[in-house]
């Protein structure tokens, strides 16, 4: 006979129990683990094992759990070329995401030069649980890289395949409840970039240039990347437009200015904004607190330009 649900309503973790049914001693039990990490999953069957059995009746307790993954938007991070301050922009962009309300994960694929952990001032290793990494806090988001999983200064001398596998563990990692994946990619237009797209295709690309031609001219590249993959560009990032002297006060533009939002236009693609060549953003990064965290004017542009990439992802339906 089949006793009334009320008899196992005491139970523990309520608000997550989808069913529960007591027949001839066994207690079943169907909860939703969605969003919780392995450890915790594993927490919470205990505790509801524990107490099904410790109710009067109840000789055998089974619990099922069920998850449904969130729908994660993956954004890719990228630039042409290297020395445009990409990371930078990809740790203060995801932690302005985080601040507008987002549950945000940042992968950090860029294989040969790693740099989140100093980034986010957190160099702890990663867990595993069921052959997962369990992604590290910090400021409020969590994050992968592989500078996590080598030693300090250790060269990663990996070829396409190694590089690209790697990837994959982080993309497949344990990111709970994230619902933004930023992933900062290396350089260029090589194989980690094809990897993620055919892997897991981004909802959109933000691409980093500074003004000078130079860069301009790789980040035409990058664009072309995505456009050829039909992978939505959702805008055109101008870093390092602009300098403060501390000293005489005056405004000065060691890589021009101007230059990524005419090529923004050029390439028909929405520019994001600008972002200084600022000393405050070179030591706030230096000691793994970016001032995206803070209230600054630096800090105001990198939220701008995460309202606008929100705005972009709604336009292309992520």
């Amino acid at each position: 006979m089949t006793q009334p649900n009320e008899t196992l309503s005491t139970l523990p973790h309520g608000e997550r129990i989808r069913s529960r049914k007591l027949a001839k001693g066994i207690a079943t039990i169907i909860a939703d683990a969605t969003g919780l990490s392995a450890d915790q999953r594993q927490s919470m069957e205990a505790e509801l094992r524990a107490a099904a059995l410790a109710v009067p009746g109840v000789t055998e307790a089974r619990i099922a759990l069920t998850a449904t993954d969130p729908k994660r938007t993956v954004i890719a991070i990228g630039s042409g070329k290297g020395g445009v301050g990409k990371s930078t922009v990809s740790a203060n962009i995801a932690i302005a995401l985080a601040k507008a309300g987002k549950k945000v994960g940042l992968i950090d694929a860029d294989v040969y030069g790693p740099s989140q952990p100093t980034l986010l001032g957190n160099d702890s290793k990663p867990t595993a649980a069921d052959d997962r990494l369990i992604p590290v806090d910090a400021h409020g988001i969590k994050f992968l890289s592989l500078g996590q999983l080598v030693a300090p200064g250790q060269a990663l001398a990996w070829r396409g395949p190694m590089a690209t596998g790697a990837l994959a563990r982080l993309l497949e990692a344990d990111w709970g409840n994230c619902e933004y994946l930023v992933v900062d990619l290396p350089p260029g237009t090589g194989d980690v970039q094809i990897s993620l797209i055919q892997k897991s295709r981004p909802a959109g690309a933000v691409i980093v240039s500074t003004s000078q031609d130079l860069s301009l001219i790789d980040a035409t590249r990058a664009v072309d990347l995505f456009n050829r993959t039909q992978v939505p560009v959702l805008g055109l990032i101008e870093n390092m437009a602009g300098y403060h002297c501390p000293h005489c006060g005056k405004e000065s533009d060691p890589f021009g200015t101007g230059g990524a939002e005419e090529g923004a236009k050029q390439m028909h693609i929405p520019f994001l904004g600008r972002l200084p060549l600022s000393l405050a953003i070179r030591t706030a990064s230096d000691k793994g607190r970016p001032l995206a965290l803070g209230k600054s004017e630096e800090s105001a542009a990198f939220a701008a330009i995460a309202a606008r990439m929100i705005e972009e992802l709604e336009k292309v339906g992520a």
